[in-house]
């Protein structure tokens, strides 16, 4: 099978390589970075979306925003116009769960299957194969590129129809930021207090505040560490989209809302580029502190 990949930086990138690794396909890649394309050794490089997609069996878009993933599918010398009918689209980007019924809608029409598959997991996963995947389709397209999925993924779920894989990251995501929020909170409350800081993570770290959020803002934002491995912009992003979704769902989320302003704040200082753990800095630029282990 000829496999064709369209986005292959930091998360798309191992994702892409785990699949040359773990199986006989054929990759196809392209991204408007040539060096990103050129460490995904042992793939072809496609010089342009529509040689891609003529060509391949399955096409694959892991991007940033849904507005890019629209362009990518249905904009002027996009897949939809390239595709072959009979071929199949997986998008392991964080989406709407709107935009990807729109898609699916679009190339239904043309006899293009869709699966919607967004991933979890980060960078670190990403490139260890142990990411989750969480696939809205039709029961029979998910069936036949599962093998594809479990390539480069740890655990694969098929949560429902298309639409329901953005749910289920979007709902995960939410979970995660107001997490780290709320511990954000707590970490400064500590420090305003004069708690020994490495005593007080000892303490989370065996008690039941213990979470992934906060282990990713001791282990990142409180050694000094503001690196992007999920960027802060990112994570806006994911958060605007959820609290999109709670509005038309009428759902209040004031956790959610609350968090999302906390991001937008970060975001006011310039942060936006720097890990998402950077959220705590809103605090320590209030306080005049910061929050640092040892």
């Amino acid at each position: 099978m000829k496999v064709g990949f369209i986005g292959v930086g930091n998360m798309g990138g191992p994702m892409c390589r785990n699949i040359i690794k773990n199986t006989n396909h054929e990759v196809v890649v392209y991204d408007q970075n040539p060096a990103a394309m050129a460490a995904c050794a042992g793939a072809t490089q496609a010089a342009s979306l529509a040689d891609l997609a003529t060509t391949c069996d399955v096409v694959i878009t892991s991007l940033p925003m849904p507005a890019i993933v629209e362009q990518v599918v249905l904009g002027d010398g996009g897949l939809a116009a390239h595709m072959r009918p009979g071929t199949t689209y997986i998008d392991l980007s964080t989406n709407s769960p709107g935009t990807a019924r729109r898609l699916h809608e679009a190339l239904t029409a043309k006899g293009i299957a869709m699966l919607e598959a967004p991933v979890s997991g980060g960078t670190v996963r990403a490139a260890d194969g142990s990411i989750t995947i969480m696939v809205g389709a039709d029961p029979a397209a998910f069936d036949a590129q599962r093998p594809l999925l479990a390539s480069f993924s740890g655990e694969v779920i098929h949560v429902g129809a298309i639409g329901m894989g953005s749910v289920a990251k979007l709902i995960n995501n939410q979970l995660a930021f107001t997490n780290m929020a709320t511990a954000a909170e707590g970490i400064m409350m500590g420090l305003a207090a004069g708690i020994d800081l490495d005593k007080l993570s000892q303490v989370i770290l065996g008690s039941s505040g213990a979470s992934s959020a906060y282990k990713g803002l001791m282990t990142r934002a409180m050694t000094g560490n503001f690196a992007a491995a999920f960027a802060l912009d990112l994570a806006h992003k994911d958060l605007r989209l959820s609290q999109q979704l709670a509005d038309e769902l009428g759902v209040p989320t004031p956790n959610g809302a609350a968090t999302l302003n906390l991001l937008r704040a970060a975001r006011g200082l310039g942060l936006g580029p720097s890990d998402v753990t950077a959220m705590i800095a809103v605090y320590e630029k209030t306080l005049g502190k910061e929050a640092r282990l040892g």
